[in-house]
């Protein structure tokens, strides 16, 4: 009986998205405590295909300037405050050529989207414009849509970036407000907040997302959710946390496999137009299941490595998305 009130539910709320209806706080954490996990997913594949159509947005990533950040955020091992401990290569910004010809690789090998990603709380103004200048390259030379994370930036700065072509802008706001302050004390989630408004104020995409499994509750994966929709983000990145060594998170328990697959499919109820991109640990915590996820409500994956983390490589990850009948935008 239960299982028939549940799918029933499950059913209405899905709906009521199709027909173009917002889901509330309450649906949305009824939907997260399902144990119908393969309704829950039917469901958030059918409101993907609406809004989203069958197109899966393929990215790579380039860290351009690795550790030192003195931001003190306890999962990431590039903070100043860990990154001695915890074992990655730290340098400054890469060279241009270095710059470009990875977009150029990766554009050949599949991806449609670059993200040149750098470690900053802010980025200087000297290195700001060798940014731009590796922008401008990459803009002449190749097809490949450009996007950038930068940390916090001035509108200024952001109006530039959309004058120089870029596409979106990265600036997550990693958990809810209710949970930030155990994962970082030297700024602010309304900080992040403010920076997120100012993508969207320069006319700028805004990619906006987080991570689960910091320790967060299930009501706070929703919490920040309907915090991302309200800022009207256009991708959403959700990573699942990979413990890193010298990190204050490093013996953080593993997020379970079916809990990630139902927070992806409820976030896509609760945004149903956006790209939810499957970002880092769909790897190591989903396995033999990542396949299942662009079925669940994801339609954008990282590819070929993280930050500091390795992944998949591009024709695997292309591979997959064949695998279910969806395309890519160069397929």
């Amino acid at each position: 009986m239960t299982d028939h009130v549940d799918v029933s539910f499950i059913r209405r709320i899905t709906d009521k998205v199709l027909a173009g209806g917002d889901v509330e706080f309450a649906e949305a954490e009824q939907l997260l405590s399902t144990e119908n996990v393969g309704t829950l997913s039917e469901c958030a594949n059918m409101i993907t295909r609406k809004f989203a159509g069958d197109v899966v947005d393929v990215e790579t990533l380039v860290n351009a300037k690795s550790g030192r950040c003195p931001e003190d955020c306890s999962f990431c091992a590039q903070s100043a405050f860990y990154d001695s401990h915890s074992g990655i290569s730290r340098y400054p910004l890469l060279p241009k050529q270095v710059i470009v010809d990875q977009a150029k690789k990766d554009q050949q090998g599949g991806a449609s989207s670059f993200c040149l990603v750098c470690a900053y709380r802010s980025p200087p103004e000297e290195e700001f414009e060798k940014i731009c200048d590796c922008i401008e390259e990459i803009k002449r030379t190749l097809s490949i849509d450009v996007n950038v994370s930068l940390g916090f930036i001035t509108l200024e700065k952001a109006k530039r970036l959309k004058s120089l072509g870029v596409k979106r802008y990265n600036h997550n706001l990693e958990t809810s407000e209710t949970f930030f302050r155990q994962i970082c004390k030297t700024h602010d989630f309304s900080d992040r907040v403010r920076t997120a408004k100012i993508v969207k104020e320069a006319g700028l995409e805004l990619c906006c997302g987080g991570i689960i499994g910091l320790g967060e509750t299930p009501l706070q994966r929703i919490e920040l959710a309907f915090a991302i929709r309200s800022l009207r983000a256009d991708e959403v990145p959700i990573n699942i946390l990979i413990a890193r060594q010298g990190t204050p998170l490093a013996y953080q328990s593993p997020v379970n496999p079916a809990d990630a697959i139902k927070t992806i499919a409820v976030w896509r109820f609760i945004m149903p137009s956006v790209i939810l991109k499957i970002a880092g640990g769909r790897e190591i915590h989903l396995t033999d299941q990542q396949a299942m996820i662009l079925k669940a409500g994801a339609n954008g994956i990282i590819s070929g490595g993280y930050l500091t983390t390795g992944g998949n490589k591009i024709e695997e990850d292309l591979s997959m998305v064949k695998s279910v009948g969806l395309k890519t935008k160069q397929s």
